[in-house]
């Protein structure tokens, strides 16, 4: 009897708990880890702690988790490692030529489920075209740029002036560069060269910097859809000639592998007056380079041309509709006009819409600094990055090739076409 007196309150109690309960439970923030590969000079964490700040203000509802995951490499390998554990992020910056491998592991959704609205389709059609070759396939959506480049050649204008050449007129042409480099090469009196005319570095991204030479030349490196490569096209083979034509027959070119990270360096210490590198190095240049520099669009063979580079943004299957929804938000948030073109100015990475270089903020930067846009001016000329499927040993296929023809061991005919049987095989499955 007591007990069925006491029934009615403790419904009562029951009903207010969860009015007190659900709402807090509603409100429970929606937590996004989100993975992001530190792999240029720079204050890049602070900068995207910044962002990651500025936009749970604005969200309360949602709780950013940044996780700095090393090297595009080392990220690639942790998250593929997260996924088959089940603890994969919801999203992460990867290199667009991930994509094939990311969808091969069916690792990712495309972000065409979640573009529903008008608003949503302008958007997604605002970003540059040359980006988007490396973000789409079979119809699908499945990366958004954001952390992009292309390849620029820094020159120090002090040298050129040296060597009796025009510091504002860059060589725009295979012949020119030539030409140039071996006016700016400076030998001692034992013949020992004390300062290279020109450095394409070899390690790191040597298959990027040399499919620059092959668009240039007249050959893309790849389909597509990537299920084939052209590795051995005799306009491949041309390109790779005249790279070690450059250190062997020309000798304004250093011997052997020249490292990805020491160039910039090589620069700044005057060991070399002209190399190629990521437009991603313009801020450091601006901030070390003792002296006045110029930036050039990569010059021509046949054509002008360099592949784009860099990072999109991936959404991961394995996560909850509610923190694919959170992250679309963060990731339409961080790629407006005005947070692209700051991120452009605070890192030298190219504004990925067009509509980043119309802000006040942007325009003020170019008029002080029109290095800035000369990646933006080269997106007309660019083409995708090398991807395809089973990408990392495709890649790696050429990348050998590069390596065994500049170190003398192969000629460039023999290390591409053996590439390319290589490649063959490995993407022989796919098609």
């Amino acid at each position: 009897m007591l007990f069925q007196r006491c029934i009615p309150h403790l419904r009562r109690a029951l009903a207010l708990l969860a009015a007190v309960a659900l709402p807090a439970l509603a409100q429970a923030p929606v937590e996004v880890p989100f993975y992001y590969p530190v792999a240029v000079g720079g204050p890049i964490t602070k900068i995207i702690d910044g962002f990651a700040a500025d936009f749970e203000k604005e969200n309360p509802g949602i709780k950013l988790k940044p996780i700095y995951s090393g090297s595009y490499q080392e990220s690639i390998a942790k998250v593929l490692t997260a996924v088959k554990s089940g603890d994969a992020p919801t999203t992460s910056i990867l290199l667009s030529t991930d994509m094939f491998t990311l969808i091969d592991e069916d690792a990712i959704v495309p972000f065409d489920d979640l573009v529903k609205t008008p608003e949503d389709k302008a958007w997604l059609a605002s970003f540059y075209p040359a980006f988007m070759e490396n973000s789409q396939t079979g119809g699908k959506t499945w990366g958004i740029p954001f952390q992009r480049s292309t390849i620029v050649m820094f020159y120090n204008k002090e040298l050129f002036r040296e060597a009796g050449l025009d510091p504002n007129k860059p060589p725009q042409n295979w012949t020119e560069l030539t030409a140039a480099a071996q006016k700016l090469t400076k030998r001692d009196a034992s013949g020992n060269v004390t300062q290279w005319g020109i450095q394409i570095p070899s390690s790191g991204f040597p298959y990027w910097l040399f499919q620059a030479l092959a668009i240039q030349n007249g050959a893309n490196l790849m389909n597509q859809a990537g299920t084939e490569t052209y590795y051995d096209k005799p306009e491949v083979i041309g390109a790779l000639q005249y790279w070690v034509d450059l250190v062997k027959k020309y000798k304004v070119h250093p011997e052997g592998i020249v490292e990805w990270g020491t160039t910039p360096k090589d620069f700044f210490e005057k060991k070399v007056a002209m190399m190629w590198t990521t437009t991603g190095n313009l801020t450091n240049v601006k901030n070390n380079a003792k002296f006045d520099f110029g930036v050039a669009m990569l010059p021509a063979s046949k054509q002008r041309g360099s592949p784009t580079g860099g990072g999109n943004f991936y959404l991961f299957k394995k996560s909850t509709p509610a923190q694919r929804e959170a992250a679309f938000k963060f990731v339409k948030w961080v790629t407006s006009p005005e947070r692209a073109a700051q991120w452009g100015i605070d890192t030298g990475y190219v504004a990925v819409r067009p509509q980043a270089w119309d802000t006040p903020v942007m325009k003020k930067y170019v008029e002080g600094f029109p290095p800035a846009a000369v990646a933006r001016d080269q997106l007309p000329y660019a083409k995708a990055e090398l991807s395809t499927h089973d990408n990392q040993r495709v890649t790696k296929a050429l990348n050998d090739g590069l390596q065994a023809a500049l170190l003398g061991s192969k000629t460039p005919e023999a290390a591409m076409k053996d590439a390319q049987r290589e490649a063959d095989r490995l993407l022989k499955p796919y098609r």
